[in-house]
């Protein structure tokens, strides 16, 4: 069984066991977290496809970390005029270990 769900304003394929980052939600490590805008459920009895949520289907997972992803650098540069502009970005994210899809 499987499940698309909406969080941070993404589209995340999620399967139970299966550990997931998405966008920093609040919560500390070892909360229980539950995502209702279910997208679409499948399994073997078919798929549901929500309009635009599935009815009375979530997801359940236990945060397992916090942190940061590693920092990308962006620059910028005109030729000839001197100017020269670097900048850092670190992105938060939430770990979530997926642990039951109910529909």
């Amino acid at each position: 069984m499987y499940a698309v769900v909406k969080t941070g304003g993404k589209q995340v394929r999620v399967d139970p066991g299966q550990a997931v980052r998405v966008e920093k939600l609040g919560g500390e490590v070892g909360d229980t977290i539950e995502f209702s805008d279910v997208l679409l459920v499948g399994g073997d009895d078919g798929v549901k496809i929500g309009t635009p949520q599935v009815e009375g289907a979530k997801v359940v997972g236990t945060i397992t970390a916090q942190g940061r992803h590693p920092k990308i650098r962006v620059f910028k540069m005109k030729r000839r005029k001197g100017y020269r502009r670097t900048q850092g970005h670190r992105q938060d994210y939430t770990e979530v270990h997926i642990d039951k899809i109910e529909n």
